[in-house]
């Protein structure tokens, strides 16, 4: 049995790469960006144990083709997201990193339970 900070873990990577293999080709624009971050946000945070998520599209890698506009691509996200099971948080995030879009855990914490007696 997985303890509550290993899967804290697990969902921050499954939900990590979900997002990235949903919405990787997505048709994007410069124009339309702020409102794909959005619903990807809007659409991630339903998720079971996700607690906050943060995405940002590069728009300097959106180069449009001869129809105005361009396909969204693993280097334009900037995507952070923190998941919570039980007291226990993992931070993780999916970035460029030497050309790759990286997806790593950048923190764990677990909050000691209170009890009040």
């Amino acid at each position: 049995m997985a303890t509550d900070r290993e899967q804290a873990i697990f969902e921050a990577a499954i939900k990590l790469g979900a997002l990235y293999h949903q919405f990787v080709g997505t048709p994007i624009s410069r124009n339309s960006a702020a409102s794909v971050e959005s619903a990807i946000e809007k659409a991630v945070i339903l998720q079971p144990f996700v607690e906050e998520i943060t995405v940002r599209l590069d728009r300097s890698r959106m180069t449009a083709n001869i129809y105005g506009y361009s396909e969204l691509s693993g280097l334009m996200f900037d995507v952070e997201i923190i998941t919570r099971v039980g007291f226990a948080y993992c931070r993780a995030k999916l970035a460029p990193h030497d050309g790759y879009p990286l997806m790593e855990i950048v923190e764990c914490h677990e909050i000691p339970c209170v009890s009040h007696h």
